[in-house]
């Protein structure tokens, strides 16, 4: 251990650890009760998982929720319209506020 901290590397376990998970592009690989070590070396960090039970998992989308209630409220009330056209307009801007504002003051959001 001394030898490794002379040459400027600390290493230190991370207790209580019950997950690990990476996320790829086409799946989540889920490491259950891992050990896990932060090795720092020159300034550099970097996470060692050792052991434990792999799982390989498909993420999921996340389900629609639609826009906030208080950003609706807030397109509404800045463009004078009803609460379920500022729901509308938010949808199709893609939750943006200032375009759903725009859109529906009749002014092009670019």
């Amino acid at each position: 251990m001394r030898m490794m901290q002379k040459m400027g590397m600390k290493v230190d376990e991370i207790p209580g650890v019950s997950q690990v998970i990476i996320k790829t592009a086409g799946k989540d690989i889920v490491i259950e009760e891992p050990s896990v070590t932060l090795v720092t070396v020159q300034g550099q960090a970097m996470y060692q998982i050792a052991g434990g039970r792999v799982l390989e998992a498909v993420p999921t989308a996340p389900a629609e929720t639609g826009p906030l209630e208080s950003d609706v409220q807030l397109v509404a009330q800045q463009t004078g319209k009803s609460a379920e056209e500022a729901r509308k307009a938010l949808a199709e801007a893609r939750g943006d506020l200032a375009k759903a504002i725009l859109a529906l003051k009749g002014q092009p959001s670019n």
